[in-house]
């Protein structure tokens, strides 16, 4: 029987998930805080006292599927900030990954896009938090960049801090745009390369001498 601890440890990971695969799919066309417990419980087919079990409460499920809507994320804006010092290819990159990730969890995204300003407190924080660790991840890769030369912390945090808004208003915006137009989703991922190009240029004349 010395196997049963791995089992039930298994049989946990499975019900919790379980519970954040239905809280999302009921998410899909309401907020958090509409959302009941019981509702999500019901979908699963498990007590409420199995639900304890995993979250605290709803706020502590919203909190998990922020992890997992955004948590993957960092490696690879760490990466994109590593494979190049190219403006042009960075803004490329981050838009074509910002569209295959939207494509791959679009359900995620729509969770963050409505409760990232939604009435449940701690995953607005949580939210945050998370943006705010791409911000300081961006930031660390533009400030080994030669085009950084000159340019303070507070400067370059402020920078990151637009291209990761960015990206997360490009992030909503696919979200519009059905999956299979391609016309529209190719439109809104020029668009959205023509905006970040445009906080590049004026990235490189920040440090122009006043008039």
């Amino acid at each position: 029987m010395s196997h049963t601890p791995g089992v039930r440890q298994a049989q946990k990971q499975q019900t919790r998930q379980a519970l954040l695969d239905a809280g999302l799919r009921l998410l899909e066309h309401q907020n958090l805080s509409s959302l009941g417990l019981r509702e999500v419980t019901r979908a699963v087919g498990v007590s409420p006292a199995a639900f304890y079990r995993h979250f605290p409460d709803m706020a502590g499920l919203g909190v998990a599927l922020v992890g997992e809507s955004l948590g993957s994320l960092h490696a690879v804006i760490r990466a994109v900030m590593a494979e190049t010092t190219d403006s042009a290819g960075i803004i490329d990159r981050t838009v074509a990954i910002t569209a295959e990730y939207v494509a791959r969890h679009r359900p995620h995204i729509r969770f963050i896009a409505r409760e990232r300003y939604g009435g449940v407190q701690a995953v607005r924080e949580a939210i945050a938090a998370e943006l705010q660790g791409f911000a300081d991840e961006v930031a660390a890769g533009l400030a080994t960049q030669p085009a950084s030369k000159g340019w303070s912390p507070g400067e370059l945090r402020v920078l990151a801090e637009l291209y990761v808004d960015h990206m997360v208003m490009t992030a909503a915006a696919f979200l519009d745009v059905a999956p299979d137009d391609t016309a529209g989703l190719e439109h809104l991922a020029h668009a959205a390369r023509l905006r970040m190009r445009i906080i590049s240029i004026g990235r490189a004349h920040w440090l122009d001498p006043q008039p």
